[in-house]
């Protein structure tokens, strides 16, 4: 593995971790971003990588990605972000988890973990075993905590709806086309929301089943996996993995707007410059997708002080995901940058790296 401080992802990171455990088989690999407003939060990702350096590279831009998201989020909380390599066959023991949990627990609290790709709540359960530095867990009804995903399919609606009306001047989503890539707990979240509102949706996912299957719910479109950016559509709202923004799916994009939940959707910043120079309006990932980070880490600093975490207070911060959108799209208009370019600097400043 090339070293990963010579990384174009490497971004002074303040720790970055390998661990490995030879008795459970554990491997992985923590990333710590920033703590300069708070405990370094993100989930854990649990997959299978070919190469280990694809590892390492989703560990670092994952990690400053959430350094940005809860930044940008107002959450007093940093960036990090976990990255456990499976094998072929996503294995995972007990003794796995518990070795996961002992190295979280060594960071001392200035990690905190939850779920992400690949990751459950039941996962969460086992990992609070041996550390307290972990959210997402099972919530009581009413208050803040469990799986994310929801709560990430909440603000990503939203954020859409703020798009729309932001680009094509509708203030309903009524009738628009969106094309969306992913049909997991997120994607499937986002799409369920958007039909109820009578949204025309195009479904697509590496699991054709279950694409077909949503669109049978909701009276959409499936289409393979393969075609979903080039459908003509107002909305591509990517929610699967990230880095499908490149030089050549930009230039075959049929929409006006760019917003979904996957993470580091922008291959590199060139792609970034491409999207804003076809006129395509882009709600960066870690603004539009603050959902889910926001419900578990109101859980998490809660249960810090010995109270349930208040759902009401969720609500209102994943409320307020369409104005920081429009805060960054009105910059964008002052200073003809793209969206990608001016919410990172937004973010650096109030990590204190501007």
């Amino acid at each position: 593995m090339t070293a990963f401080w010579t990384s174009a992802d490497w971004d002074e990171h303040e720790r970055v971790e390998l661990v490995h455990d030879r008795a459970s088989g554990l491997t992985a690999i923590i990333a710590l971003h920033s703590t300069h407003l708070g405990p370094g939060a993100g989930g854990t990702r649990f997959w299978h990588y070919a190469d280990p350096a694809a590892a390492m590279k989703d560990a670092l831009r994952l990690s400053r990605g959430m350094s940005y998201k809860n930044a940008m989020a107002g959450l007093p909380m940093g960036g990090g972000k976990a990255v456990v390599l499976l094998d072929q066959d996503r294995t995972r023991t007990p003794a796995m988890l518990a070795a996961f949990g002992d190295a979280i627990e060594a960071f001392g609290g200035r990690y905190v973990t939850a779920e992400d790709v690949g990751a459950s709540e039941a996962d969460m359960v086992a990992i609070a075993a041996r550390t307290a530095h972990v959210c997402g867990l099972p919530a009581s009804e009413g208050s803040a905590g469990g799986d994310p995903g929801p709560f990430t399919a909440r603000g990503i609606y939203l954020g859409i709806k703020a798009a729309v009306a932001h680009r094509l001047g509708r203030d309903s989503v009524e009738g628009v086309h969106v094309a969306v890539q992913g049909c997991g707990s997120v994607g499937g979240g986002v799409a369920r929301l958007l039909a109820a509102e009578g949204a025309r949706l195009t479904l697509a996912d590496i699991d054709a089943a279950r694409a077909e299957a949503l669109a049978a719910e909701l009276g959409a479109t499936a289409v393979d996996a393969s075609a979903i950016m080039e459908v003509p559509c107002d909305v591509f709202s990517p929610n699967a993995l990230g880095a499908i923004l490149d030089a050549q799916s930009v230039a075959r994009l049929a929409c006006s707007i760019v917003a979904g939940g996957a993470n580091n959707q922008i291959a590199t910043s060139a792609d970034g410059v491409a999207l804003a120079k076809r006129g395509i309006l882009y709600a960066p990932d870690y603004v539009i997708n603050a959902g889910g980070i926001i419900n578990v880490s109101l859980e998490y600093l809660a249960r810090q002080k010995g109270v349930p975490g208040d759902l009401a207070e969720v609500e209102r911060m994943i409320g307020g995901i369409p104005d920081r959108l429009l805060a960054v799209w009105r910059e964008c208009e002052a200073t003809r940058l793209g969206a990608d370019r001016v919410a990172d600097r937004m973010a650096q400043v109030l990590i204190g790296r501007g």
